[in-house]
């Protein structure tokens, strides 16, 4: 469980940072990507929950993590057919992807309560991760406007996430 919470961290911390140390930003494209690659990742990590889960209330939050990242995901898609912007992959997005198949392929080894709480901590984490690139790289690095707005709709939603998975993950100890 602590590895997958430390990879999803690990990985958006590394985003983050490598960036930073670099003085360079990401590009519009790739924030495009990025944001589009995150969601994919958590609705996949989603649907083997509905699929693994043995608390109703687990699978009702994967349920809703469902709904909400492919609704996200469907408008970040929208946005950038609009402005002709073809999402850029990068170092950033291989590494999420590469993780996140990673440590779902360990998740799936889990059963019941142990599955459970795992997949909602790991969801804190990954939603605490996601926020903090969010707010300190993707949306300040953002140089069209409709592209920051959904960056920011997009937090307000993931914020709501992590204190749902919080609350979720309370009532499984």
């Amino acid at each position: 469980m602590f590895v997958r919470l430390s990879a999803a961290v690990a990985a958006l911390s590394l985003l983050t940072g490598a960036a930073l140390a670099q003085g360079a930003k990401p590009t519009d494209p790739q924030i495009a990507h990025i944001a589009y690659t995150a969601g994919v990742i958590d609705i996949t990590a989603a649907k083997q929950a509905i699929s693994k889960a043995g608390s109703k209330d687990v699978k009702a939050f994967a349920e809703d993590m469902v709904r909400d990242h492919e609704a996200v995901n469907k408008q970040a898609l929208d946005l950038v057919k609009k402005l002709k912007v073809t999402p850029e992959d990068n170092d950033t997005s291989k590494t999420l992807s590469k993780q996140a198949a990673d440590k779902l392929a360990e998740l799936g080894k889990l059963k019941g309560a142990d599955y459970d709480k795992a997949y909602v901590a790991n969801e804190v984490a990954y939603h605490k991760a996601v926020n903090g690139a969010l707010e300190t790289l993707l949306i300040p690095s953002a140089g069209d406007a409709e592209l920051k707005s959904l960056l920011q709709t997009g937090l307000k939603i993931f914020q709501g996430h992590q204190q749902h998975a919080e609350h979720v993950a309370a009532t499984l100890k």
